[in-house]
């Protein structure tokens, strides 16, 4: 199993060594403040910032979704400005329980990156370990990293609508906007037929760092997932899906994505949606 979290004082040790990951600050929020504006605040030092909606994202469209996958050859573009290096290690962080840096984690795996890692309970934790923050931004020598894509499983909407027949199909949203009574972003509300609630949220303890592998695994299990099985999963725009992708890996599961998600599935009119529990 790929190594998916790493802790605040393991990852202080790695940065002292010979060979110290690359540090890539993800915050981002749904509707703002600008995930820069934090950056700019305070960040893990040496750490590049990393725009979420224009660098780990095309750009949206009703036919694709809110936060569509970039093409590999422009995630590669800007992973090289971040000063990825191939074969160097990454780590990701953010400020908001991992949400939003488990989109870098997923995507910079399905762009063929070997070893990249949440820092599990982000900043927060960095700081609770008695880790320094800088104000200084960091725009690194252009690096040489190969991306391609395709090194993850992934489902359009045609594979979303059929999986639930013989699979487990997760929505990662939270469980009001599964049963349709809001939907504060997306065209219509409620669910694809025959996915099964399970929000990202719950993931998480109170600190907002992963809860224990034992504990995500029963999780799962209570939620209809087969031991070490594949599970789909899908969100509002692809973002905490991949939060929900890393908790299933942890917990001993393949999980495959839908990127369009409910942005794509909401916006066709010839997609059926269902509501309720």
């Amino acid at each position: 199993m790929p190594e998916v979290i790493v802790s605040a004082a393991a990852l202080a040790e790695e940065l002292s060594g010979p060979r110290p990951p690359r540090l890539l600050d993800v915050r981002w929020q749904l509707g703002g403040p600008p995930g820069v504006d934090g950056y700019r605040a305070g960040h893990l030092p040496g750490a590049v910032y990393v725009d979420l909606d224009t660098e780990l994202a095309a750009p949206p469209s009703p036919a694709a979704g809110r936060h569509p996958l970039p093409d590999p050859a422009a995630l590669q573009r800007a992973a090289r400005t971040w000063g990825l290096r191939q074969g160097e290690p990454v780590v990701v962080y953010d400020d908001s329980g991992s949400m939003s840096a488990a989109r870098a984690w997923w995507l910079l795996r399905w762009a063929g990156v070997e070893r990249v890692r949440i820092l599990d309970g982000g900043l927060a934790a960095w700081v609770a370990a008695g880790g320094a923050l800088s104000q200084d931004e960091v725009h690194p020598p252009l690096g040489d990293v190969e991306l391609t894509g395709g090194g993850l499983p992934t489902l359009d909407a045609d594979g979303a609508a059929a999986w639930p027949q013989d699979g487990l199909l997760l929505d990662a949203r939270a469980a009001e906007r599964f049963r349709g009574e809001v939907e504060p972003i997306d065209p219509r509300a409620g669910h694809i037929p025959g996915a099964v609630s399970a929000p990202t949220a719950e993931n998480n303890d109170d600190s907002g760092s992963f809860l224990p592998t034992d504990d995500l695994t029963r999780r799962f299990a209570a939620l209809g997932a087969p031991a070490g099985g594949r599970v789909a999963v899908y969100c509002g725009s692809g973002v905490t899906a991949a939060h929900q992708a890393a908790a299933l890996t942890l917990a001993g599961y393949t999980p495959v994505l839908y990127p369009g998600s409910w942005s794509q599935w909401s916006s066709d009119p010839d997609r059926p949606v269902a509501t309720g529990e």
